[in-house]
């Protein structure tokens, strides 16, 4: 009954029907978080730990049928390492070594050359989850003078039980697009402590709408304009007998449409989370938080002028823990550069085998090193600092709006179309303007230096 039904409401909506299936599994976590708030909040540890179980598993087989024993095998394979191998970096290894390459052979046998919703994409949301678990458990065992604040607020001190692991895992708030989130802190929303009012359900529920309200807009937008930004447009010969012009705008407005994909699931499901309890993140200044799962940060997002503004605002909880779980623990190495490439070479391959995958990741980390060196070279130059606070900024913004979106549509195309032949396709189309562009301002960023930072600057810099 209910595949007729997805079927006609596909049809009608112009959507795939896992796409469908998708939205609905994330709005369904709605309904769960108020049962959970009305029913079930002073409920035993077990039987929340159930109810989170049998809703994720439910959501789970709509989407993906019998597929779901990828998850089931993975999670059981992670409790037994924790079991048997105790707090050790072996743990650790063991778990990062078999959580990855279960995920890359998923990829591969899955593999296709278009963007499929299939068990692996909430599996590579799992992946990490399991990782970090790891990572946590094998902190809970050092003395607390030896590990960060970060790493105090996640390390776990005691074993989990199956059953909150289960739990934790398949919670229908997080596994189908995230967010992240340590067992902790789940820990914490069982133990009903993540509430603005002790011992009662949270006060959540406008903060919740206000999350749902931006993410149906950010859907409602992709909804409408999608079909007129296609990816497989930049493949055709109509695209490629367009103006130069047409084709670089074409890719910046795709880039900025196609993103909105991500933008609405991602807020619709923190505001799940926000519901359920998991977003509180204490209280400031005398009001609540509610930003503990925040993906997005919807107003940076939408008016930063920075590249670095976009990576810091889109998929936090990600960055976040690759920067916690990765970055930060590769400090023993002494290069900070060094750190960044490895992470991003994590992230890179965690995103899947297709060659699109390393381009977007390299450019990113070329187009972060060139924009950190323009900010230093407008912070340290008299005259370009002058001109950054004058009235000419409103002009200047508009210019680094247009550059910022084209050069993010540009790093986004091999994201988004996977196969080299496809992407270098539309690379060269556009002339490869990208890596023009930034390599040249590469070039001659030290010779700008020279020119418009005075001499006692760049000594005092040399000395820094």
């Amino acid at each position: 009954m209910a595949a007729p039904l997805l079927e006609s409401l596909s049809e009608s909506l112009g959507s795939p029907e896992p796409a469908v299936r998708l939205i609905l599994s994330i709005l369904i976590g709605y309904p769960f978080a108020l049962v959970y708030r009305q029913f079930l909040f002073y409920q035993s540890a077990t039987v929340l730990h159930l109810f989170h179980l049998l809703s994720g598993l439910a959501l789970a087989t709509f989407n993906f049928g019998s597929q779901i024993c990828h998850s089931a095998v993975c999670i059981l394979v992670q409790f037994v390492m924790l079991r048997l191998m105790g707090r050790t970096i072996t743990t650790v290894l063991s778990s990062l070594i078999f959580q990855m390459v279960y995920l890359l052979a998923g990829y591969y046998y899955t593999a296709t050359d278009e963007y499929d919703i299939k068990w692996t994409m909430p599996h590579c949301v799992l992946t990490l989850k399991l990782i970090g678990l790891s990572f946590d458990f094998y902190d809970g065992g050092k003395e607390p003078s030896q590990l960060s604040e970060e790493q105090k607020k996640a390390a776990l001190t005691s074993v989990p039980s199956l059953i909150e692991v289960l739990g934790f895992s398949y919670f229908y708030g997080g596994f189908l697009v995230g967010p992240q989130f340590t067992l902790r802190n789940y820990q914490r929303l069982v133990a009903g402590e993540l509430t603005d009012c002790p011992g009662q359900p949270p006060n959540s529920v406008v903060p919740a709408l206000q999350r749902f309200s931006l993410g149906f807009l950010s859907l409602a937008i992709y909804a409408i304009f999608s079909p007129y930004y296609q990816d497989g447009y930049m493949l055709t010969d109509e695209y490629d007998a367009q103006p130069f012009w047409y084709r670089c705008v074409f890719i910046l407005l795709w880039a900025k449409i196609v993103l909105y994909k991500y933008v609405c699931c991602w807020l619709i499901a923190e505001g799940v989370c926000i519901l359920s309890g998991l977003g509180y993140n204490g209280i400031v200044d005398g009001k609540p938080k509610w930003d503990a799962c925040a993906n997005m940060k919807v107003w940076l997002y939408e008016t930063t002028p920075l590249f670095g503004g976009t990576i810091a605002s889109f998929n936090i909880n990600t960055n976040t823990w690759a920067a916690r779980q990765i970055f930060k623990r590769l400090k023993f190495m002494g290069n900070k550069t060094l750190s960044q490439v490895l992470t991003l070479l994590f992230l890179t391959i965690w995103h899947g085998l297709h060659s699109g995958y390393i381009m977007c990741f390299s450019m990113e980390f070329f187009i972060m090193t060139v924009e950190r060196q323009a900010q230093a070279l407008v912070r340290d130059s008299p005259l370009l600092t002058k001109l950054a606070n004058s009235m000419l900024y409103p002009l200047f913004y508009v210019v680094q709006q247009f550059i910022h979106w084209l050069f993010m549509g540009y790093a986004l195309v091999p994201f988004c179309l996977f196969a080299y032949d496809k992407w270098f396709k539309v690379y060269s189309s556009v002339y490869v303007c990208g890596h023009v562009f930034f390599l040249v301002a590469f070039l001659i960023m030290p010779y700008l230096r020279k020119v418009l930072v005075p001499k006692k600057e760049r000594g005092q810099k040399k000395e820094d």
